[in-house]
């Protein structure tokens, strides 16, 4: 039991180690399968679902729930600005600060933007797989390079509403707090990091080596 961190408490993840363990061949499965599309449970399970490129599934079950935790974020932020009234600006309301309006907008717009390219590139996939074709590696490279920018643009909107919220939002109890903690944890996730993202999706572009498993 050594689950103990600032963000993503409830996941209750724990640290397992097994020594001198023999496992079987047909019990492991390597990236490299994964990534190409060689995965022997490929011959049993012939949906298209199932042909997904892992390279897109498995770092987008990463940001998505990144992506969940800004509209959430920004509904408490909301909910938390009309209500507030700011001691330091003689009771002034939060809501009626220009400048919490524009944090807002630019935060809304960000979360659309990291939710619409992320679902949009699934779907796209997967009409693809739907009508017999391969999924494209320049198709696969925007994937990874989409998934890596959402979690940043919602991270980025969280940070920018949380900024605003004023002291009172640190208080344990308000859920804005728990899901800027939260974020910030999912952002360490091998899956985000981004500039491998990039550099990968650079080197697609270019037509050199990927040097990257997870397309």
């Amino acid at each position: 039991d050594d689950w103990f961190v600032v963000g993503l408490k409830g996941t209750g993840s724990k640290t397992l180690e097994v020594k001198d363990v023999f496992v079987p061949r047909h019990r492991f499965q390597s990236f490299k399968q994964m990534s190409d599309g060689t995965a022997p449970g490929l011959a049993t399970n012939t949906a298209p679902v199932y042909k997904m490129p892992w390279g897109t599934m498995h770092p987008t079950t990463i940001s998505t729930p990144i992506v969940g935790m800004a509209y959430g974020a920004y509904d408490a932020h909301i909910e938390h600005q009309g209500k507030r009234l700011r001691a330091a600006y003689a009771g002034e309301k939060a809501k009626d600060d220009p400048f919490a309006k524009v944090r807002i907008a630019e935060a809304a717009s960000d979360i659309d933007a990291a939710w619409r390219q992320l679902s949009g590139n699934l779907a796209e996939e997967y009409a693809l797989l739907t009508a017999g074709q391969e999924v494209p590696l320049s198709l696969r490279a925007r994937a990874r390079r989409d998934q890596v920018r959402a979690s940043q643009r919602a991270i980025s909107a969280i940070d920018r509403l949380f900024e605003a919220a004023g002291a009172t939002a640190l208080q344990t109890e308000t859920a804005l707090q728990r899901f800027w903690r939260d974020a910030h944890a999912g952002r360490v996730h091998a899956a985000n990091d981004a500039e491998r993202a990039y550099v990968m999706y650079g080197n697609q572009e270019f037509g050199l080596p990927l040097g990257d498993t997870m397309v």
